[in-house]
């Protein structure tokens, strides 16, 4: 089935696009999307998102291979991210009337056919040339399981999976794109994982409203790519100083490279929960029908049981943890 999704440019006007910009130009400082934290106890020696991570290594952006050493792949992959709101915690002023946009809610509805729309977070993603964004699906959120409480990897797990459908929090998307860089195109599968792969060029002032979570999707390479791209380590920043201008530095400290506006691939993400009913949102907030860790772990070990991929002992939490995502999610290999 092709998911609904809603394409729009122009996205916003002409000054509310400009603000944009100068959000994250007062923001000031973004760190790699590397720094977040690890998983304690659940596969603790992988990636948040080791997933998408290893699935890039093997087929690239495009299900043809990428040739790159394991190294170079997290560097081009490591791209710089900032949370601008967080439910009620609003980290960067100017961002409300964006969060709470009545016509990005109206979208929302739309999209997802749900009557109640709650604004949950906007993140806003740094790419620079040379970076491309692993095909993935979106971190999803159950009753009593979000990304607060577990590694990223596990809660796509539980979504592919389907066993956790009756929990599921649905959530809307909007991508929206702001600067002059022509390269960075959303790429994405509408169609489901074994579809064809479309593209949209990431044009500044528009955006796509679609469900993240299940449409596998990813950013081609930013341009231009004719420059060495220089090793973007954990805890490696990129600082506005000033003037269009934006300064990339290591964890170190040691200049990098210098960039303007038309160098980098600016969007900014928002998502929202989506209810069928106040009575479903209510619910939701109640945390009287939470899910449990070990309510998630020992169900998706039943599965695997039952599928005939594990025998014996559940392994070690890293080895459990490469073999969830090995069972349950099946990445596109079409290409365009």
């Amino acid at each position: 089935m092709r998911a609904s999704y809603q394409h729009m440019t122009p996205f916003l006007s002409i000054d509310e696009a400009a603000t944009m910009l100068r959000i994250a130009e007062a923001r000031g400082v973004f760190g790699t999307y590397a720094d977040e934290a690890l998983n304690e106890g659940l596969g603790e020696q992988l990636p948040q998102r080791f997933d998408a991570a290893f699935n890039y290594i093997n087929h690239g952006i495009d299900g043809q291979g990428n040739n790159d050493e394991l190294s170079v792949a997290a560097q081009r992959t490591n791209y710089f991210r900032e949370t601008y709101a967080y439910g009620t915690d609003i980290q960067s002023p100017g961002i409300e009337p964006f969060f709470q946009h009545h016509e990005l809610i109206e979208a929302a509805k739309r999209v997802t056919d749900c009557a109640v729309v709650e604004p949950a977070i906007v993140y806003a993603n740094i790419l620079t040339p040379g970076q491309e964004l692993a095909i993935h699906t979106d971190v999803p959120e159950f009753r009593g399981a979000d990304r607060k409480r577990l590694p990223q990897w596990l809660l796509v797990v539980m979504l592919h999976s389907g066993l956790f459908d009756a929990w599921r929090v649905p959530i809307a998307t909007c991508v929206s794109w702001f600067g002059a860089n022509p390269g960075g195109a959303f790429a994405f599968f509408p169609e489901g994982a074994q579809g064809p792969r479309e593209r949209i060029d990431a044009s500044h002032n528009s955006a796509i409203l679609i469900d993240t979570d299940r449409v596998f999707h990813g950013v081609e390479r930013v341009t231009p790519v004719g420059d060495e791209l220089p090793y973007i380590d954990k805890g490696a920043s990129l600082t506005y100083l000033g003037d269009g201008q934006w300064r990339l530095k290591n964890a170190a400290g040691d200049e990098l490279a210098d960039y303007n506006w038309q160098s980098l691939r600016y969007s900014i993400s928002w998502k929202a929960y989506c209810f069928q009913s106040e009575q479903e949102r209510a619910l939701w907030a109640s945390g009287t029908d939470d899910l449990t860790v070990d309510q998630i772990l020992d169900t998706l070990e039943a599965e695997c049981r039952r599928l005939g991929v594990l025998e014996g002992e559940r392994p070690d939490p890293t080895g459990f943890a490469q073999l969830l995502v090995g069972t349950f999610i099946g990445f596109p290999r079409a290409v365009a």
